[in-house]
């Protein structure tokens, strides 16, 4: 029991060492080019951008983690320990989200490990609601079959009905694009089962290597920060590659420490996407940021990464 109690202790110290860790780097400063811009329509910030100019490759698209969990499990009782979003599918993309991260189980509820909630079937009538409203804005849409559940049977081709006059043909040009050149078609769906066959090149659908990411399952805000930054060094920039890179600006409850509730853990790092931004351009490595994703999103996280985007098209970044 001590024993216990002793690392507990030490837990609490190391995590409150790197919230200060964090808290002294941001004094060095969280300007960036376009740190300052803020769109006047999020619904519409991509079309603000103006199609014709905006190329693929240089958004720095802004995503949420673990997208679809605003009702999972029971209120109070559950839903603190699985819930990363409070904001329904649609008002994330009238926020301005573009990247979209849906977990599924086989009878295509969604989930977040053991705690399911509503079907999938919500989230595609969100996002077909939000296409409808809008022209030029373009979302990629992130379905895997969560950890320790099959595949939805016939899957693929569900999704193929319910999203095909949306969706983007897998094809690795598009990187190269305009979003002009890429409309009418506005979903970039990139479908990971489990065990069933990966969408193949032409296909509505896009395979898992198209999106990748390095996740660091840590509760540690600046051991997640920097690990970050590592990973992301280790791409190529978003003009010479092929795939998108996503960064998760979150950290996780862990089993060995007292606080397992979602959103006090994750607020150790939510408030540092600007400085995460910063720190891209003071190592030289902002060319290769791309996805950049949060839990719990917010107007500033949006307008941080369009911030960024506006640059990049103005040739400022």
């Amino acid at each position: 029991m001590g024993s216990q109690v002793s690392k507990q202790m030490e837990r609490r110290k190391e995590i409150h060492s790197q919230k200060k860790s964090l808290s002294d780097l941001k004094s060095s400063g969280e300007e960036y080019p376009g740190w300052e811009y803020r769109p006047e329509d999020r619904k519409n910030w991509m079309s603000g951008l103006k199609a014709e100019k905006l190329r693929m490759n240089q958004i720095v698209w802004p995503g949420t983690h673990d997208s679809a969990t605003n009702k999972i499990g029971i209120p109070l009782v559950t839903r603190p320990f699985a819930q990363c979003q409070s904001l329904s599918i649609y008002r994330q993309l009238e926020l301005g989200t573009r990247v979209l991260d849906i977990r599924v189980q086989e009878n295509r509820r969604i989930c977040h490990g053991i705690l399911a909630t509503y079907s999938v079937d919500v989230v595609l009538k969100d996002v077909k609601k939000f296409l409808s409203e809008t022209q030029s804005e373009v979302i990629i849409l992130e379905i895997r079959t969560e950890f320790g559940h099959e595949d939805p049977p016939d899957f693929d081709k569900y999704l193929e009905e319910q999203l095909g006059e949306f969706l983007i043909p897998q094809d690795d040009h598009v990187f190269g694009k305009t979003v002009a050149e890429v409309l009418p078609k506005r979903v970039i769906c990139v479908w990971k089962p489990r065990k069933s066959a990966q969408p193949k090149a032409g296909s509505g659908l896009w395979s898992a290597g198209f999106l990748k990411d390095n996740w660091i399952d840590t509760d540690l805000p600046s051991t997640k920060f920097e690990s970050n930054l590592k990973h992301l060094s280790e791409h190529p920039p978003v003009t010479s590659r092929k795939y998108f890179y996503r960064v998760e600006n979150t950290v996780t409850p862990v089993a060995d420490n007292p606080v397992l509730c979602v959103k006090p853990v994750t607020s150790r790092i939510h408030g540092y996407a600007r400085l995460f931004i910063a720190q891209c351009f003071a190592k030289g490595i902002a060319d290769r940021l791309q996805v950049l994703s949060t839990d719990f999103i917010d107007q500033d996280f949006v307008d941080a990464c369009v911030g960024l985007t506006h640059a990049r098209v103005e040739g400022k970044a």
